[in-house]
């Protein structure tokens, strides 16, 4: 059983060390792994392993004590006793390191998925300040546009005002020469009529004149 620790105690740090250091694409590869072991039934199978590592951990370290009590006892150990007592050790404190480094590397595959998360939510969040930028600067060229538009407008507007005080001011102008010109034609109308009226005088004052004319002629 003790090469085999030795084994898993070795593949354990290859994995733990290719998860600390990026070489090329090993990092990706051992992720994929991990991933696909902690799928579906990879999760129970693997806590089923680390129970029974435990309890066989716990046993050695039972072993270990019942030995040293024993050795205690009787003040001295046997050479069986000592054999037994340093595999038991060594079977502990291999099961304990694999443990440890399988919690590690646990650990790790975990924080490193969240990295890879976090960080291809950066890379979205990048994307999208930058088309934020690009609608922010599209946006203050058309405000620009705009400003200028109205700018344009108020000129226009300003213009049209002028003109239209102008054309105002004209009408009013021509208003009262209108006005100037009914009252002359009012005017001349009075004295139109004032002059028929005196012509009838004169006209009926000559009809007189020439009747009484004729008179003294008889």
């Amino acid at each position: 059983m003790i090469p085999l620790l030795f084994l898993v105690l070795f593949a354990e740090g290859v994995v733990a060390l290719l998860l600390m250091v990026k070489i090329g694409p090993l990092r990706e590869l051992v992720m994929k792994g991990l991933d696909q072991v902690k799928a579906g039934k990879g999760p129970a199978t693997v806590k089923t392993i680390a129970g029974t590592m435990s309890v066989i951990l716990l046993s050695n370290f039972f072993s270990i004590v019942k030995i040293q009590n024993k050795g205690a006892k009787l003040g001295t150990m046997t050479p069986m006793d000592q054999v037994l007592w340093r595999t038991h050790l060594l079977e502990a404190s291999l099961m304990g390191f694999c443990l440890f480094l399988g919690f590690l590397i646990d650990r790790m595959h975990h924080y490193l998925q969240r990295y890879t998360g976090l960080k291809s939510k950066i890379g979205s969040s990048k994307e999208e300040f930058e088309r934020l930028e690009k609608e922010k600067l599209q946006l203050k060229e058309k405000e620009e546009r705009a400003t200028k538009e109205i700018k344009l407008l108020q000129e226009e507007i300003s213009n049209l005002k002028e003109k239209l005080n102008k054309h105002k001011l004209e009408s009013e102008g021509k208003d009262k020469q209108i006005e100037t010109a009914e009252a002359h034609v009012a005017a001349l109308q009075k004295q139109s009529a004032d002059l028929l009226l005196e012509y009838d005088r004169l006209l009926e004052d000559n009809q007189n004149l020439q009747s009484q004319a004729a008179g003294y002629r008889t």
